[in-house]
């Protein structure tokens, strides 16, 4: 288990409330990991690949990934990470949208996203699918970052 402690989370999420609600409900299910948030791709792919305590640098992660940011769509920072040669293209990505939109879900899997969630419209569904994803990630394995 002190394995998974090393992984941390990326959320990208522009919606500070979602935020603070998935946070919340992931460290109900009894994830401890270290959380970033970053609410715009630009400043997330920086933190990905260029910091030096971001994953391509600094190890494993895993990524909460909204698809309705306000500088770039969340698909086009999934076809980032996930492009051949990319040091994160084994890191596991969730998406976690409102976007149900069969195509869009389709797109996501094909850019090699490892799970898809929509996000419910009911505060109480809402909290349920982020303590559920918080069990989830209670048992993932994470592969470390390739050189």
């Amino acid at each position: 288990m002190s394995e998974h402690q090393t992984v941390g989370i990326v959320m990208i999420e522009d919606d500070e409330g979602h935020a603070r609600l998935i946070e919340k409900n992931i460290r109900r299910a009894g994830i401890s990991n270290a959380i970033r948030h970053f609410t715009d791709g630009g400043t997330a792919l920086d933190f990905l690949f260029n910091a030096p305590d971001g994953p391509a640098l600094n190890g494993p992660a895993l990524i909460l990934l909204d698809l309705n940011l306000p500088d770039m769509s969340g698909t086009d920072i999934l076809l980032r990470i996930k492009a051949e040669g990319s040091p994160l293209r084994r890191t596991p990505v969730v998406v976690l949208t409102t976007t149900d939109d069969k195509v869009e879900i389709q797109r996501c899997y094909d850019l090699g996203c490892n799970v898809y969630i929509t996000k419910p419209v009911n505060y109480e569904s809402f909290a349920t699918a982020i303590r559920q994803l918080g069990l989830f990630l209670s048992v993932i394995q994470v592969p470390e970052i390739e050189a």
